[in-house]
């Protein structure tokens, strides 16, 4: 029997591999018995039209990457999408998402796309509401925004970040280095930058995390686990896909125990 859905729309290109990582995650979360029963996704990757988010944040560009990404949305209505996601932690930054939102209502456009960071925020305070301390591996731009913690710790979490020289010299590295960072590398990802983000996490348990979000849409390409030793692995593309299937087909969830 055939599915009809809202198509799922996906803002690509914010890293590619991040926009593919989105779409398997929406097949694998979604109850099909064959290809007429799994969900409509319309992926638009363009990333030559959307400026990198951090150095924008940083004050090293001046075009805003969120007036392109309106733009995109808006391409994905047209297509039909009737729910949006975008596979970028940095891109919910107020600079950039606010200017997303005053674009799409400046362009009429209905659709607003899921809030990642705050759909993170609402599982943790779901599904582990026991853990109070939770660690964060990010790019500098969503470090410098603060939007983790801003969902975050009025919910009573205490987030728990690297050390300075960790996040510069190790996380932010691992991401974006030239040579052996994921965004260069994304598949399969080098043995280092793997390495380095396992060290990482085992020092953010040693500070009490209970668990550790992976927010950066590369980490969980790297970081494929749910949990490493006792500690839980938060992914937030995952959980995006998750939030994005029971928005558009909530009947073809799966169960959280299904995963």
């Amino acid at each position: 029997m055939m599915t009809n859905h809202n198509i799922i729309g996906v803002v690509g290109g914010v890293g590619p591999y991040a926009g593919l990582d989105l779409v398997r995650k929406i097949f694998d979360q979604t109850i099909a018995e064959n290809d007429q029963q799994h969900l409509s996704v319309a992926l638009l990757s363009l990333p030559g039209r959307i400026e990198p988010r951090t150095e924008f944040l940083l004050g090293e560009i001046e075009t805003n990457p969120g007036v392109a990404v309106a733009d995109i949305i808006c391409q994905l209505e047209q297509l039909g999408a009737g729910v949006i996601g975008i596979p970028c932690n940095t891109m919910f930054a107020p600079p950039i998402f606010e200017v997303i939102l005053q674009s799409l209502k400046a362009a009429d456009c209905d659709l607003e796309p899921v809030h990642m960071i705050k759909n993170t925020a609402d599982f943790m305070g779901e599904f582990y509401p026991e853990i109070r301390k939770v660690g964060l591996l990010c790019t500098r731009g969503t470090y410098l925004s603060h939007i983790y913690r801003d969902y975050l710790e009025p919910a009573g979490l205490e987030v728990v970040l690297p050390e300075e020289s960790a996040r510069k010299e190790l996380v932010h590295d691992s991401i974006l280095d030239p040579e052996y960072g994921i965004k260069v590398h994304s598949h399969p990802v080098t043995d280092r930058a793997r390495r380095q983000l396992l060290g990482v996490i085992s020092d953010l348990e040693n500070q009490g995390a209970r668990a550790v979000i992976l927010g950066c849409t590369e980490l969980p390409l790297a970081i494929t686990e749910t949990k490493i030793g006792p500690t839980i692995m938060i992914d937030p593309t995952l959980l995006l896909a998750r939030k994005l299937i029971s928005l558009a087909a909530p009947d073809q969830l799966k169960p959280l125990s299904d995963n």
